[in-house]
């Protein structure tokens, strides 16, 4: 939204911990976009713990995921700067996948979704 006057400013920022219902709502909004897929959360859970899994083992790990899908959901985590890709060049080639420092500090968010699951 353009501003119309030199005067006229933007509402400033929230700080920390001062957020209105509104600029919470934005804040999960945009925090379940990055989560936002069937299998996102079930490919995070596999890699918690700083595990590095290949390809072939995500695929075993969730066996109701196509290969397509698969891919997808890691490409787009891996765009989102969730997940890691490291590539050994060796014959034959070896894929990894891990999470980033990012990715793994949603371990206690979601640690604490799933107990508040479990208490329904």
């Amino acid at each position: 939204m353009a501003r119309t006057h030199e005067k006229v400013r933007d509402l400033p920022e929230s700080k920390a911990g001062g957020y209105t219902p509104v600029t919470a709502a934005r804040g999960v909004e945009q925090a379940f976009k990055f989560l936002e897929g069937r299998w996102k959360l079930v490919i995070l859970f596999h890699l918690f713990g700083g595990k590095m899994l290949r390809f072939s083992d995500l695929q075993r790990a969730i066996p109701a995921i196509s290969q397509k899908m698969l891919i997808q959901q890691l490409r787009q985590m891996e765009s989102d700067g969730i997940v890691r890709r490291v590539v050994h060049h060796q014959v034959p080639p070896k894929v990894e996948y891990g999470l980033t420092d990012w990715g793994q500090a949603l371990c206690p968010a979601l640690d604490a979704l799933l107990k508040w699951a479990e208490e329904r």
